[in-house]
Parts: structure tokens; C-alpha cells; sequence
């Protein structure tokens, strides 16, 4: 198992942390249906209301379905 001869610093490990932040991709930003910035992948209040009355619909589509059979 590799173990580091000597402990690193402080200093030395964040150097390290930093120069490897400027090799990331910039944030991405898009638009949402009202025209606000917003990142990809992210949960707004809004779309948290869509997901859940889209959930309770399909929830009460499947149970008027089994009721049906």
C-alpha cells in the first residue's frame, strides 16, 4: 500500500486543491419557461410542484385503472 514518506503541509495539499479548480469546465446556465438563469440538474420550487402533481396524477390513473378491471 503506497503511504506518503513525509506528512503534507497544509499549504502544499490546498495549492494543490486550487490549481486543480481551474482545470473544470465553466458552469453551464440555461434558461427556465420563465426566463431566469438556472443550472441544469437543479431542483426549483416550481418544478417540484410539477413533479409532484405529475406523481398524483399517474397515482390516481393507475388506481382508477385497477378499479376498472
Amino acid at each position: 500500500m503506497a503511504v506518503p514518506k513525509k506528512k503534507v503541509s497544509r499549504s502544499r495539499r490546498n495549492m494543490r486543491r486550487f490549481s486543480a479548480a481551474y482545470q473544470l469546465d465553466p458552469v453551464t446556465v440555461t434558461t427556465d419557461t420563465n426566463g431566469e438563469l438556472v443550472r441544469p440538474h437543479t431542483v426549483t420550487l416550481a418544478s417540484l410542484d410539477a413533479y409532484i402533481a405529475a406523481r398524483t396524477q399517474r397515482k390516481a390513473a393507475r388506481k382508477s385503472a385497477s378499479a376498472a378491471k
